[in-house]
């Protein structure tokens, strides 16, 4: 199978921040895949803006050692990289003055597409969409991107939405989340609504449960202060989970394009019922060989800021009602991985006897690190002896199965490529943030008013044993972290 690539129109694309770590570890590297594959078009161009007194020369340099370290020397053919570098400028901007914007304007083209890149801290991003909208440098077609945390609780999401909103309107601003240009992410979309085979099982009368996992090995070292004013709550759940949650559940739209899509998420999200405490489970790890942990990594001795949230979630419509979706991630856990598993029911009446009780039937979808989707089945154990049945796995790892030609790309790639296209539908409507936030304040709200310390469990382990118990009592079981 050979990969289609469907060139770009040309554009200017402006990325704020970009001598930071995002720019040179994501967005340029997966910028050097798309020309490298030709979608970018000869007339596209980067312009990197920050405050680093570069030139433009000085700035190829940095982004010639990007693509060193974060591309493979394979991937990256010599004279591909020097025609990438002639695509290159910069300016040195003052977000908060006035140095660099007439340069900037000055390089920015009237009939090409411009998109405005904002790998900033976030406590710029209104002031970045006001300079540029009162000087004149954006158009009524120019588009911004902006990172996450978009905002860091209901109050501050709804602010920012405003700040932006009084400079761009709703269909120029792409609120990016890369979990959603995974290449499994939105094949979930096409298994549920291109085949026939699920969407009529895809209900609580098929599905007993369903299992999201999003599990890191890494500690929160050397971005300890950050995270432990965020936590695993802020800083995966109310994203990264709700996002999948949302395609997960979700009615099918319409049509698949941009506002269909996302009216389908919100409804999901504000279906969500809130969750007892008795249905979350907050922990920390530690490591008790070592005896360093992640409040020696945060630098707060006192903290309570969970590094693992495991939750029962029930979504309150007529597709879902008696279905719990169970929501875990963690840091410090056994194996760096992503998955959504959509376990089936077990038949109505089980004519084989040693089959009761044992869910056989499983779909898994893997975001990392090899994505793919396995649909595991019972079948008769091979040869005589009487009728013994086994599980297999129905396997598709999409290298394997599609070919080195189809690659995966790196999310980063597809989302920009799709800012380009003026292509929304994988990214996230402003009322979509606040009601995930809507949703997850009242939880957070209660942890800081509660006494109750997040459980310790062991660096490189499952989670906190109160997580298991938290399937246990429902007769359920996780499925293993680096299974």
């Amino acid at each position: 199978m050979v990969a289609r690539v469907i060139p770009v129109s040309p554009f200017d694309l402006v990325i704020f921040g970009a001598t930071g770590d995002l720019a040179r570890r994501k967005i340029l590297p997966g910028l050097f895949h798309r020309f490298k594959v030709e979608q970018m078009p000869e007339d596209a161009r980067i312009i990197g803006a920050a405050r680093s007194e570069f030139d433009s020369a000085a700035f190829r340099k940095v982004v010639r050692e990007s693509l060193e370290q974060f591309v493979g020397e394979a991937d990256r053919p010599a004279n591909t990289v020097e025609q990438f570098l002639e695509r290159i400028d910069y300016v040195n901007v003052d977000a908060m003055g006035d140095k660099g914007w007439d340069a900037l304007s000055d390089l920015l083209r009237e009939d090409k597409v411009r998109a405005f890149y904002f790998s900033v801290t976030p406590s710029l991003f209104g002031t970045l969409a006001e300079q540029l909208h009162k000087r004149g440098i954006a158009t009524p077609e120019s588009r911004i991107v902006v990172e996450k945390p978009f905002g860091h609780d209901l109050e501050t999401a709804k602010a920012l939405n405003a700040d932006l909103l009084k400079c761009f309107n709703e269909e120029q601003i792409y609120r990016i989340d890369h979990y959603l240009g995974k290449e499994t992410v939105q094949n979930l979309m096409a298994l549920r609504f291109a085949n026939s085979l699920f969407e009529p099982l895809w209900n609580s009368t098929h599905i007993d449960h369903v299992q999201i996992t999003v599990a890191e090995s890494l500690g929160v070292e050397g971005r300890g202060e950050y995270y432990d004013n965020s936590g695993a709550m802020r800083d995966m759940v109310q994203n990264h989970l709700m996002q999948l949650l949302c395609l997960i559940a979700m009615e099918p739209p319409s049509r698949f394009e941009p506002n269909a899509v996302r009216d389908e998420k919100v409804k999901v999200i504000e279906a969500l019922e809130p969750v007892a405490p008795d249905d979350i489970v907050r922990g920390q790890y530690y490591d008790w060989n070592n005896r360093v942990g992640y409040k020696d990594h945060a630098g707060n001795p006192e903290s309570r800021t969970e590094s693992f949230v495991a939750m029962k979630v029930a979504v309150a419509n007529w597709r879902w009602a008696g279905t719990p979706f169970y929501l875990r991630t963690g840091k410090k856990l056994r194996t760096r991985m992503s998955e959504i598993a959509v376990i089936f029911r077990d038949p109505p009446h089980m004519i084989f006897p040693k089959m009761e009780g044992r869910r056989g039937n499983a779909l898994v979808i893997r975001l990392q690190p090899d994505e793919g989707i396995t649909l595991r089945t019972t079948i008769k154990e091979p040869g005589p002896g009487g009728m013994r049945l086994t599980e297999v796995a129905m396997d598709m790892t999409f290298d394997d199965a599609l070919g080195e030609d189809l690659h995966a790309q790196d999310a980063y790639e597809r989302l920009i490529m799709d800012v380009i296209r003026g292509d929304q539908t994988l990214f996230m409507r402003g009322d979509e943030v606040e009601s995930a936030w809507a949703w997850a304040d009242p939880l957070i709200e209660n942890w800081k008013n509660s006494t109750q310390r997040p459980a310790s469990y062991d660096s490189g382990g499952s989670g906190p044993e109160e997580s298991m118990m938290l399937m246990h009592q429902d007769g359920r079981r996780w499925r293993s972290v680096g299974q």
